[in-house]
């Protein structure tokens, strides 16, 4: 199958389903409470009956807003939409009622599909003062949504079960449609400098783009039919793009029940890869350490010559003989064993939506759980780079996809052109104008190219967006302008970048300088208002304020993060 020769994303499934088993798994969600497992011929069925209920109710081009943890319906829901013609508008079930609304009247969806009676609680008020959305499919029974929540227009509402319940033809198949690859397939969601999120516009095209590299990276991985565990939320740009792999390269894909179930997941489904975020691969790297850290004698000598050898290999250093011996026992004695807790068939972890630490790169890499690190924005379909399975260099991002032009500003500011480059931003011409200049896509990231390789190196970021661990983009603009409107602060900048949770450095009101109580119950109102990677876990008190004579602010009054970090370096460290 020649990518490149595709239209769009309908036909990739199409092709991919016709050269499938029709009667074999596909999709299965490991939710013991609602189990859901979808042939390939099952899912095709499901997706042409929801694109007919959808075509009734949108125009062509009209968006359809997509609210749900990960399971089987997302993939069906989200090819249905494009197959009705329409543009799938992924959001987090994180959200608060704020941000949905903020995200409805931005994108006006004509329809909305929702999971369950609690994603619906949040957003049902909504709906109802929307004239523009015409239909809600819910995935779950409708008759308990309308007891529990006493909806008022219940002509609005339909429900998944019954849409598939409809008779069509066994026979019948997904065919081409009038999509093109300049055809705008979803618009993502994420957060701006000024607080407001942006809607990231992607083609059918730049994900097809796209897929070619990422098919490229997980070729030497797959000796038979690749598995796949997916548990990051597919309304992230990463995890979107990872679901139409999973089509390119016929896996089987299984669908986590919940965070704190992933690894007796992994032990069931026994993925062939793992996509995740920095934070997993930090959780990861701690839980391992501490384990290994147990051990005595023998064991921990053979743990010491697991990490020192694994290193060697991994920089391409020359081992003796002895140490080549050695390798090989300690493959089958320590390796082995830390790969069977993953199911026993791991090829790679794939990491991205945020930097990876050096030293954890190098661990995982060295006890027998090869790493890759890539790089990308939701503005670039999302993958720019990644390192591949035969030339890791944990230090980097890998070298650039084919389609992808990725070139370095005088300023070092990473560029990027191709096809995977977004559309646009939603509604906002200006704001397009700003990032996207003669087709270079200025990432906000600063980089270098190393000469000898082309592998890319991140080293700064020059846009202000807070990126934790877990791979989310955070404006702290929103979060400091909620926290400095309260009497009580005065100023305040957030922090977490590559971190676990949010802390803030706060300058109180000088009638406020000895009320910490007091301060904290403001930040814990606030809170409430917050999504829970917005929330800040702790505060340190300062009592110097941030201003231009100091150096800490801009002759435009605006904080400089960076100067400000390093002046409380310290003080912001021991809040982890």
């Amino acid at each position: 199958m020649n990518l490149n020769n595709l239209n769009n994303l309908i036909e990739l499934f199409a092709h991919q389903a016709n050269k499938q088993d029709r009667n074999s798994i596909f999709l299965q969600w490991l939710n013991p409470n609602n189990q859901k497992i979808y042939t390939w011929q099952e899912t095709e069925t499901n997706i042409l009956k929801l694109s007919k209920v959808i075509s009734e109710n949108i125009k062509e081009g009209d968006r359809c807003l997509l609210v749900s943890e990960n399971r089987p319906e997302w993939f069906v829901s989200d090819l249905a939409i494009m197959l009705a013609g329409g543009i799938t508008v992924p959001a987090y079930t994180t959200y608060t009622q704020d941000d949905y609304n903020y995200l409805i009247e931005d994108c006006e969806p004509s329809l909305v599909i929702v999971s369950n009676n609690e994603m619906l609680k949040k957003l049902n008020n909504i709906i109802d003062e929307k004239d523009f959305i015409k239909k809600v499919i819910t995935l779950d029974e409708l008759e308990k949504v309308i007891k529990d929540l006493n909806l008022i227009k219940k002509e609005k509402y339909l429900n998944f079960n019954s849409v598939i319940k409809n008779n069509i033809l066994d026979d019948k198949k997904i065919e081409n449609n009038k999509l093109k690859r300049t055809s705008p397939a979803c618009i993502i969601y994420t957060s701006g400098t000024g607080g407001n999120p942006k809607g990231v516009i992607l083609s059918h095209g730049g994900i097809l783009n796209n897929l070619v590299g990422a098919c490229e990276i997980t070729k030497p991985l797959f000796t038979s039919r690749p598995i796949f565990l997916t548990w990051l939320p597919l309304s992230h740009s990463y995890e979107h793009c990872v679901q139409f792999l999973q089509i390119a390269v016929g896996a089987k894909v299984f669908y986590a029940e919940k965070i704190e179930k992933l690894l007796d997941n992994i032990s069931e489904a026994k993925p062939t890869v793992m996509t995740a975020v920095p934070r997993f691969y930090q959780n990861l790297y701690n839980k391992i350490n501490m384990n290994l850290k147990k051990q005595t004698g023998l064991k921990a000598k053979l743990i010491e010559a697991t990490l020192r050898l694994g290193k060697k290999k991994l920089l391409n250093q020359k081992m003796t003989f002895f140490e080549k011996l050695l390798n090989f026992l300690v493959d089958k004695l320590v390796r082995k064993k830390i790969k069977k807790q993953f199911g026993g068939n791991l090829k790679a972890f794939v990491s991205g939506g945020g930097a990876l630490d050096k030293e954890i790169g190098e661990f995982l890499n060295s006890v027998g759980l090869p790493t890759l690190q890539g790089y990308g924005l939701t503005e670039t379909s999302p993958v720019v780079s990644c390192n591949p399975i035969h030339k890791i260099k944990v230090e980097t991002v890998g070298p650039p996809f084919k389609g992808n032009e990725v070139k370095i500003a005088e300023d070092g500011e990473i560029l990027v052109k191709g096809e995977n480059v977004m559309l646009g931003y939603w509604n906002k011409k200006e704001e397009t104008d700003k990032v996207i200049i003669n087709g270079w896509l200025h990432t906000g990231d600063i980089g270098e190219i190393n000469q000898n390789d082309g592998y890319l190196k991140i080293t700064d970021r020059k846009k202000d967006i807070i990126v934790s661990a877990g791979g989310d983009n955070i404006s702290p603009a929103k979060i400091e302008n909620m926290i400095t409107n309260e009497i009580e602060i005065d100023q305040c900048m957030v922090f977490g970048d590559k971190k676990n949770y949010l802390v803030a450095l706060i300058v109180p009101n000088k009638d406020f300088l000895n009320e910490k109580e007091k301060i904290n119950k403001v930040i814990e109102k606030i809170n409430t208002k917050l999504t829970l990677v917005e929330k800040i876990k702790k505060i340190q008190l300062i009592d110097e304020n941030f201003s231009i004579e100091n150096g800490l602010m801009t002759p435009t009054m605006k904080v400089k993060r960076k100067k400000v970090t390093e002046k409380y370096k310290n003080q912001l460290e021991n809040l982890y």
